[in-house]
Parts: C-alpha cells; sequence; structure tokens
C-alpha cells in the first residue's frame, strides 16, 4: 500500500493512501473518503491544507467519478443496486457523505429495475429531509430571536404572530 505525504511548515506530516490503491476499493469508498476528509479532517492540516484540496480534487477526477460514472450508468444492474444499497445507508447516517452521487439519481430514477428505482427514490428523500432539516433549523434560530425580541418589547406582537406563523407551517 502506497501513501502520499504532505509536509507541514511545523514538522508534522499529513498522511493519505496513493489513489491507484483507491481504484481497487468498492466504488462508493473514495467518495466517502474524500468526503469526510474534506468535512472532518482538512481544517487539522493547517498549511498542507490546500495541498490535500488539490490532492482529493485529484481523486475524485481520476479515481471516484469515472468509477462511480462507469457502475451507475453501467448496465450490470447488480453492481449498480450493490452500490446504491451501500450509498442509501450511509446516507441514512451523514448525508454530505454522499453529496457527490445526488447529479446522477435523476437518472437512475429513470431506469427499469424497480429495486434500483427505489433505492435512488429512498436516497433522494433523505436529501429532502436534510435540506428540509437544515431549513427547519434556520427558521427555528430565527424564531428564538424573534422571541427573545418579543420578549424584551423590541418588535410588535404582529411581527412576532408573523414569524411564528411561518415557522410553524414550514414546521408541517
Amino acid at each position: 500500500m502506497d501513501i502520499r505525504i504532505f509536509k507541514k511548515k511545523d514538522g508534522g506530516f499529513v498522511q493519505l493512501i496513493d489513489k491507484e490503491d483507491m481504484a481497487e476499493w468498492p466504488i462508493e469508498l473514495p467518495l466517502l473518503f474524500i468526503e469526510y476528509i474534506r468535512t472532518k479532517q482538512l481544517g487539522s492540516y493547517g498549511d498542507a491544507k490546500k495541498e490535500v484540496e488539490n490532492y482529493l480534487d485529484e481523486i475524485m477526477s481520476d479515481v471516484a467519478i469515472p468509477r462511480l460514472v462507469s457502475v451507475l450508468e453501467g448496465d450490470d444492474n447488480e453492481k449498480i443496486i450493490m452500490a446504491l444499497s451501500r450509498i442509501e445507508e450511509i446516507s441514512r447516517k451523514d448525508i454530505d457523505m454522499v453529496k457527490p452521487i445526488k447529479k446522477y439519481l435523476n437518472n437512475l430514477l429513470k431506469k427499469n429495475n424497480k429495486q434500483i428505482v427505489k433505492l435512488a427514490q429512498a436516497i433522494s428523500k433523505n436529501f429532502t429531509n436534510a435540506e428540509r432539516k437544515k431549513e427547519l433549523a434556520q427558521k427555528r434560530k430565527i424564531m428564538r430571536e424573534k422571541e427573545k425580541l418579543f420578549l424584551e418589547g423590541k418588535i410588535s406582537g404582529e411581527k412576532y404572530a408573523k414569524a411564528r406563523k411561518e415557522y410553524l407551517t414550514l414546521k408541517e
């Protein structure tokens, strides 16, 4: 197993697996790896961050996307189902990890295989739910601020009632 090493100015190192080794992984794993590094680890890489980002882009364009596209746009329904079932399972836990697949879902929804369509619909639903959850959290934050202002007497009852109505409409 080969490793790609990035030197940091503070003397530390960042070690990532080589992209040629990733070509042997299951098709969804390079995407998950890239998304994990970007969301959870990249901030801790200091001055090596830019180099690591470039390397992740390289992995995405050379390994992850071509492999994923070849399977998802291919004719082997078993491989598609296997990949989608793993991706769907991951999307239930952390939707951000499967963001790169979002643009391929529309084509999968048009397939003749019921199981592929069902899995693609489940993943789409997970994306919709996650977006709704983010929107609701944002509205909840605004509502808390409006409530605080109302209790302090800084906004009128009508403005508070209007904001509350918008929040409750979204919540349903």
